[in-house]
């Protein structure tokens, strides 16, 4: 019978693993460079003798082992003259004693247990006389090998299919033994245990594939020695792909062992840049600096003169908190100095995301999520692809710590730091800190027992307070003393009081009061300076405050409409629901705080007398000085039909299924009683159309005037009917949609009728289905863990192709100052195809209709090549024209070991 070897290896951590493989990739490009590899030797070649070389010992001097054999004694490690544990052996047809071998022989399901190890197998052979057990599986009835030996000690399990273990030297050679250590698949021809410190491997081979037989990639190495939790020693070892021999290899091989994280170089990648020159990438030294954190220093340097450094931090405090976080800094030099062309420019990043655990302290939380730096950074950085920051034009950070206390009050606590920046405006707004307290609703005139009924046991009232530090900066004065000198201090005090109850049992009442108390510490002096003609602001430093409040009530309802056609027909009725409600609002004018000051006229014009208040400009602004007295009506519906199901064998309600035919439809104005003219507000309408249920709606909103406008373009108080108009000008309109459609929609469930199901109204309320238009950002040179393996091989030729495809439309009228045009015409679309179960192919794009121009254009192809993972990722046109393509092994341990290459975007620096 042909033996098959496979090598114990032992198990490494991830960190050893990668950071020592960044080494062997170093030294496979000198290969490479220098041709220097050699031929694969034949498995059957005098290799073997790396581990059958030692006539002394008797393991070494048998290969093929007979049953009847006898194993000659052993004259190695004399010290230890008899068993140090007891054997057990078990065996499930039958246990033979053989006195004259002085042997035991186990049949079917064999078992022996010494100590820590244990051996089953087929068959076991023990020899009394030379402590030797011998293991192997056995012939079935189809001439299958079955039951082949396993030898596991602690957690080491091999799987081979023959070994020759010794009892009393503690030595063990194991034949076409399979194993799996450290996430690598391992097999070997022949594996010598020399005792429990160190072990001996000959025409090792080492893989991720899935299948260690048949594995499409492998690392073959021809002698290997390791010492557990220490250290791995291999002789010449190369790359094999598809059992063909590659020139990646290496002389030899170092790989230190340990279940820890440990510090190393990490290997730069090279490559040459067409704006600045050939380079040395991502660089550096990892900092294994404790099991909670560690840290990671990378940096990139180009021929002419740029460079980036990158410093990456992970922490991880079990049942308490974990985060990480990365600093990027680089200084880009585009051509070289002296070059008409030449510019440089400095860009960074920060970025740090923190969270707690929820058990750690249920009644306090901190969090953080900071990303910030330079607005260009996204834009600018050689060493960074992230195309959803370069499509979003802000950027946004929080910090934030909450606290609750105990108590009937319910008080709350948060103090935050946040930040905004706008990358296009360069822009930059933070709140440092930002303060809010607030106790819980208390119902002073609660009753001991029962429900609260009525006003005025419905009466309740909170407090809430916000005190921030407000600053706006721009980019360049970030982080300067500068930014600091236009910060706003303020707080705001607001205390609600609100109650509800019905009338006439049908109409909900709500009825509330504010009182609101702003705090400030500084205010503005305004006057006007005759002499430079222009109006001059004095900051007023100290402590100043006003007070406002306002009173506001509501009433509402729900009217049910039923128009019933009969169980014959095919809709049995037809439900209209109507939700109309009337609320009034009145805010007092707050003259107190308003001043008065003259600007003088100039030839013959009068002067002009100007109210302003001195809380203009603060964090919370001004009271209002105008009195208002206000009510707004609104009213909306619905309306979904019963409509009878083609299955004929249903019977009752279950033959008919609800359709939404119009949903969200409202219609809402408001009248000010306070002004002279143009008392009622535009006319606002708004609603969802299904279209295809679960598939296609279309949301609207429109803005109707009942006023005209004049020869300026401006509303007069006249009604622009009387105006040879008319009754209603539209200013405003707006319709989208959102389609989703893929293979799924034209395939019938087994058990399932052919129709659709029930329309779920809820998903249209907020403009259309919740799908992402524009796909998954998961990067396509990873591997995707939701896809399901191929589990047959005609699954690659006789399949059904799924695709999906995402579509969407927005159109924009604008007629307010009879401009009457299109204002934005659009559509998106993205897509997906799956050739085959390892081939997809994607695209994302959109067309401006109005402009006559295409969006952000993506086209991605991805091959699953079982343990690799191959993607080509192209950009054809606009400001981030580029093409990615990458082809690397699928696992985490070897990560490494890939090729990749790319045309970066056109940039220019600033």
């Amino acid at each position: 019978m042909r033996l098959q070897n496979i090598g114990h290896f032992y198990k490494n951590s991830t960190k050893a693993l990668r950071t020592n493989l960044l080494h062997i990739l170093f030294l496979i490009g000198l290969f490479i460079n220098f041709g220097l590899y050699g031929q694969e030797k034949d498995s059957k070649d005098s290799d073997l003798g790396y581990l059958i070389k030692n006539r002394v010992d008797s393991l070494t001097q048998t290969i093929r082992f007979t049953i009847g054999d006898t194993l000659p004694q052993t004259t190695v490690n004399k010290k230890r003259e008899t068993l140090t544990d007891v054997v057990d052996a078990f065996a499930k047809d039958y246990k033979r004693l053989s006195r004259k071998e002085n042997k035991m022989y186990l049949y079917n399901k064999a078992e022996v247990i010494y100590g820590d190890m244990v051996i089953t197998a087929g068959r076991i052979i023990l020899d009394n006389k030379s402590q030797e057990v011998f293991a192997a599986g056995i012939v079935d009835s189809t001439g299958a090998y079955t039951q082949m030996p396993t030898f596991k000690q602690g957690d080491n399990l091999i799987e081979p299919d023959s070994l020759i273990f010794n009892f009393k030297t503690q030595k063990a050679l194991v034949f076409n033994s399979r194993t799996e250590q450290g996430g690598f698949k391992v097999k070997g021809e022949i594996s010598k245990r020399q005792n429990d410190s160190i072990y001996y491997l000959a025409n090792a081979k080492f893989t991720t594939a899935e299948d260690v037989d048949d594995a499409d990639y492998y690392f073959f190495a021809r002698k290997i020695k390791f010492v557990p939790d220490s250290k791995i020693v291999t002789g010449f070892v190369n790359m094999y792909i598809a059992d063909v021999p590659t020139p990646l290899g290496l002389p030899f091989g170092y790989f230190p062992l340990t279940d820890k994280q440990s510090s190393g170089f990490i290997i730069p990648s090279y490559g040459e840049n067409r704006n600045r020159g050939f380079f040395l990438q991502n660089g550096g030294y990892y900092f294994a600096i404790s099991d909670n954190a560690d840290l990671a220093v990378q940096g990139d340097y180009y021929t002419n003169g740029s460079y980036g450094l990158r410093l990456e931090s992970n922490y991880n405090v079990r049942y308490r908190f974990n985060g990480n976080i990365a600093l990027r800094y680089e200084k880009l030099l585009l051509e070289e100095r002296g070059f008409p062309d030449f510019s440089e420019t400095t860009v960074y990043n920060l970025r740090w995301s923190h969270s707690q655990d929820q058990k750690s302290n249920p009644s306090s939380r901190f969090s953080a999520s900071v990303n910030l730096g330079s607005s260009d950074y996204y834009q600018q950085s050689v060493n960074q692809n992230n195309t959803g920051n370069f499509l979003n034009n802000t950027l946004n950070s929080s910090v934030s710590y909450s606290k609750s206390f105990e108590g009937e009050l319910g008080m709350n606590l948060n103090i935050s730091a946040t930040h905004n920046q706008n990358t296009n405006t360069e822009v930059i707004n933070l709140t440092l800190p930002t303060l809010q307290f607030s106790v819980g609703r208390i119902f002073p005139f609660e009753p001991n027992n029962g429900t609260k009924k009525g006003a005025i046991q419905n009466i309740n009232l909170q407090y809430n307070v916000r005190a921030e530090n407000r600053i706006t900066t721009t980019d360049s004065l970030f982080f300067q003393p500068e930014m600091f000198e236009g910060a706003d201090v303020g707080a705001r005090h607001t205390i609600p009081i609100s109650t509800n109850f019905k009338i006439f049992d049908h109409f909900s009442v709500s009825t509330s009061a504010n009182y609101n108390e702003v705090w400030t510490l500084k205010t503005f002096e305004q006057r006007f300076d005759e002499q430079l003609r222009q109006v001059e602001r004095d900051t007023i430093t100290g402590f100043d405050s006003y007070r406002t409040y306002d009173f506001s009530t509501s009433v509402g309802t729900t009217v049910y409409g039923m128009f019933p056609f009969g169980d014959d027909n095919k809709i049995k009725a037809i439900r209209h629901v109507i939700r109309p409600s009337v609320s009034y609002n009145i805010n007092p004018a707050f003259d107190q705080y308003y001043d008065e000051y003259v600007r003088t006229g100039i030839a013959g014009l009068e002067d002009e007398v100007v109210e302003y208040s001195r809380f203009e400009g603060t964090l919370n602004g001004a009271p209002g000085n105008q009195f208002s007295s206000s009510m707004s009506f609104n009213i909306t519906n619905d309306l979904e039909a019963k409509v009878r199901k083609k299955d004929s064998t249903l019977s009752g309600d279950e033959r008919f299924k609800k359709v939404m035919l119009l949903s969200n439809f409202g219609i809402s104005t408001n009248y000010n009683f306070a002004t002279d003219s143009l008392n009622l507000s535009p006319l606002s309408l708004r609603g969802t159309l299904p279209i295809v249920q679960d598939k296609l709606a279309i949301n609207f909103l429109g803005t109707l005037d009942m006023y005209a406008l004049n020869s300026n373009n401006r509303r007069i108080d006249k009604l622009n009917i009387n105006n040879g108009g008319s009754l209603f000008r539209l200013t405003r309109g707006n319709a989208s949609f959102s389609y989703s459609l893929s293979n799924k929609d034209f395939q019938k469930k087994e058990g399932e009728e052919e129709e659709e199901e029930d329309f779920d109204s809820e998903s249209y309320l907020n403009g259309g289905r919740p799908d992402d238009l524009f796909g998954t950002s998961e990067m396509l040179n990873r591997p995707n863990p939701d896809k399901e393996p191929v589990s047959d091989e005609n699954e690659f030729y006789n399949y059904a192709i799924p695709w999906n495809l995402n579509l969407s439309y927005t159109m924009t009228y604008s007629n307010t100052a009879r401009e009457n045009e299109i204002s934005s015409h659009s559509i998106m679309f993205s897509g997906d195809v799956e050739l085959s179960p390892t081939w997809n192919v994607g695209v994302s794009s959109g067309y401006d209709l109005r402009n006559k121009g295409f969006s952000f254009t993506q086209l991605r192809f991805a091959k699953d090549l079982k343990s690799w993972q191959m993607s080509f990722n192209w950009t054809p046109f606009g400001v981030r024209r580029s093409w990615f393509f990458f082809i690397g092994i699928k696992s985490n341990i070897l990560q490494d070991v890939k090729y990749d290459r790319n045309r970066e975007r056109d940039r220019t620096l600033q």
